[in-house]
């Protein structure tokens, strides 16, 4: 059993740039993501033990959801102060975030798949720790 609960996502700004991306916080404090997200389609298999983060935005790319997936560290009055939402899963389990958006558990790596059509918006996948941060876009397969 969890410590952490579910803690469902509130609407929040975003700002697509040159060098990453911005987020803000129901709060008003602000999150950058750096870097350009490298493009995937398919799975996304992230590594074992890495936080991940999954920003979907709106079709204006003005605003979005962020959810972390299988955070223990933030507590949930935090998260509900920001917006951010939280989604608690074991290995094995899967659940759609957001219409088009999956994340499944495969051991402790997280699995995401992603239709941005079906979202209606960009998905952005963010995968770090206290080594570094990666930064994905999931794209329709061409």
């Amino acid at each position: 059993m969890s410590a952490r609960n579910d803690v469902a996502p509130d609407t929040l700004g975003v700002e697509l740039t040159e060098d990453g991306i911005v987020v803000e916080y129901a709060d008003g404090r602000e999150a950058f993501y750096r870097g350009v997200p490298t493009k995937e389609s398919g799975t996304l298999r992230t590594q074992p033990g890495k936080l991940i983060q999954i920003l979907v935005t709106d079709p204006t790319e003005t605003e979005g959801v962020l959810t972390y997936v299988n955070d223990r560290n933030t507590h949930d009055e935090i998260l509900e102060e920001t917006g951010v939402g939280r989604v608690m899963l074991d290995p094995g389990e899967e659940e759609e975030l957001f219409p088009g958006v999956t994340v499944r558990m495969d051991g402790y790596a997280v699995e995401v798949e992603a239709d941005p059509e079906t979202a209606r918006g960009r998905v952005f996948v963010f995968e770090e720790d206290e080594l570094g941060e990666e930064s994905y876009e999931m794209v329709d397969e061409e």
